[in-house]
């Protein structure tokens, strides 16, 4: 398997479609970086949040979820509660090749904050607006900015397609847009 570098990722975003939308070069100047780099992607966070909140005493259950767990808030930024989390978007939205598996770590910037973004891996064939999952692990509130950086996508290229890719087993989160709770 072989980490793909920028001139890769920019080849497949304007000939393929891979990252829509796609910025060609990293932007930093008075936000938090985004953009190519060089051996990934800086993606953004859309101005879509779902905060946790306790506030009708639900049970978080992935097979039975309640959208009640949530406060939804369209905005340019996000005050996350301590020790709690929040779901986000990427503002980009991911076609993954058959060949590709992509990784997801956080920016720096934010995990020096105590501010943890966790992503599952985008498998070969899926495609659409990754869930972002932001944790707060200080005992403060902690403020996440919509339309900067929020993680970087690498891109991990296997030495052949898989026999089944996310798309060939029609996987549940295909395609999705938006903030995409858990489904069963």
């Amino acid at each position: 398997m072989s980490l793909m570098p920028d001139s890769w990722i920019r080849e497949m975003a304007q000939t393929k479609g891979m990252i829509e939308p796609f910025v060609e070069t990293q932007r930093r100047e008075g936000v938090i970086s985004y953009g190519l780099s060089s051996y990934g992607y800086d993606a953004r966070v859309a101005r879509e949040f779902r905060i946790f909140t306790n506030v009708d005493n639900a049970l978080v259950d992935p097979k039975k979820f309640d959208d009640a767990s949530f406060v939804a808030r369209e905005a340019d930024s996000c005050v996350i509660p301590p020790n709690s989390f929040a779901l986000a978007r990427t503002v980009e939205y991911f076609r993954v090749p058959r060949d590709v598996l992509v990784i997801c770590l956080g920016k720096s910037t934010y995990a020096r904050c105590g501010l943890i973004v966790n992503v599952t891996p985008l498998e070969p064939e899926w495609e659409g607006h990754v869930t972002l999952e932001i944790s707060n692990t200080t005992p403060l509130p902690a403020r996440v900015y919509a339309e900067e950086g929020i993680c970087q996508f690498l891109f991990l290229q296997g030495k052949a397609p898989p026999e089944t890719s996310y798309a060939d087993r029609k996987g549940k989160y295909m395609r999705q847009t938006g903030v995409t709770l858990p489904r069963l």
